[in-house]
C-alpha cells in the first residue's frame, strides 16, 4: 500500500498546534480536468535541526506542507524542490500536497520545481511552483502555492522523516 506524502503526516500532527499568523493560497491542476484552489491560515515554525523550518496550512481535507532547508541563515532567493527522501542536500525544499476532488483524496510530493523565498522584516513569503506524481496513481499534479506574511514561531517541530 502506498502512503500519502510527507504532508499527510505533518498536517495531522500539526493542525491545531501552531499559531495562525499567515495565509496559504494553493492551486493544483490535476489532469485531465480537475483543478483545486483553496486558501487557509498558515504558520511556520523552526525545525528541531538548525537551518530549517516547516510551514503548513490545511483546511477541509486540503493542505500543503513545506520543509525549507536553508543552512546558516534564511535568505531571500530561490531554493530547488528536493525529492521527499532527500535528507542530505543542505539547501532546498520538500513540499507535500494533499487535496480533495469530490470525495476522493489525492496526494503528491513535488519532485521538480522551485521555491522563491522573500523576507521583509519579521515576515516570510514562500512561493512554490512545481509538479509531482500522484501517490499510488498514474497522473502528475501541477502545483502553485504561496505562503504569505508568515511569522516564524518560537516553538520547534520535528523534521524527522517518517518512512
Amino acid at each position: 500500500m502506498t502512503r500519502l506524502p510527507l504532508a499527510a503526516l505533518a498536517l495531522a500532527a500539526c493542525a491545531g498546534a501552531a499559531e495562525r499568523e499567515g495565509t496559504l493560497r494553493a492551486w493544483i491542476a490535476f489532469p485531465p480536468q480537475d483543478t483545486v484552489r483553496f486558501e487557509t491560515p498558515a504558520s511556520a515554525r523552526p525545525c528541531g535541526r538548525p537551518g530549517a523550518l516547516v510551514a503548513h496550512g490545511s483546511s477541509g481535507g486540503n493542505g500543503v506542507l513545506l520543509w525549507l532547508r536553508y543552512g546558516d541563515s534564511l535568505t531571500s532567493g530561490d531554493y530547488p524542490v528536493l525529492v521527499r527522501g532527500d535528507t542530505a542536500t543542505p539547501h532546498g525544499a520538500v513540499i507535500g500536497v494533499r487535496f480533495m476532488t469530490g470525495a476522493l483524496t489525492h496526494g503528491t510530493a513535488l519532485d521538480s520545481g522551485v521555491v522563491t523565498v522573500s523576507r521583509a522584516r519579521d515576515r516570510l513569503t514562500a512561493r512554490a511552483r512545481g509538479s509531482g506524481q500522484e501517490v499510488g496513481g498514474p497522473r502528475r499534479a501541477r502545483v502553485e502555492t504561496e505562503f504569505d506574511a508568515l511569522v516564524i514561531g518560537g516553538d520547534t517541530v520535528s523534521c524527522r522523516l517518517v518512512p
